[in-house]
């Protein structure tokens, strides 16, 4: 069965930094395209960052964009978010995403909680 585990969050000061960690079984990870989602409470759930199959693309929400890397490798089947310069509106939980071809599939995390706060 397809799982995806994430790990890394944690509570943070604003200014500090956090590396989230998306670990695949369970699928060919590198047919898939993987993406970092946030949702805060309140709010809709927002794409944050995600990146081809190869890795040789990324995308960026503006919110983030100059703070935020995705990376990810495809020898042990993990993508990273490196988080740096956190701000308290970056607090929310991220959720990893790997999605395919239709007949490949979509697949989520369970999500992990990042709370940037003095």
């Amino acid at each position: 069965q397809v799982q995806l585990v994430e790990s890394g969050g944690g509570r943070v000061q604003p200014g500090g930094s956090l590396r989230l960690s998306c670990r695949a079984s369970g699928l060919t990870f590198r047919w898939y395209v993987m993406s970092w989602y946030r949702q805060a409470p309140g709010k809709e759930r927002e794409l944050v960052a995600d990146i081809t199959d190869t890795g040789d693309s990324t995308t960026y929400a503006d919110s983030v964009k100059g703070r935020f890397t995705i990376s990810r490798d495809n020898r042990v089947n993990t993508v990273y978010l490196q988080m740096n310069s956190l701000k308290p509106e970056d607090t929310a939980v991220y959720s990893c995403n790997a999605k395919g071809l239709s007949v490949l599939g979509n697949y989520w995390g369970q999500g992990t909680q990042v709370t940037v706060s003095s």
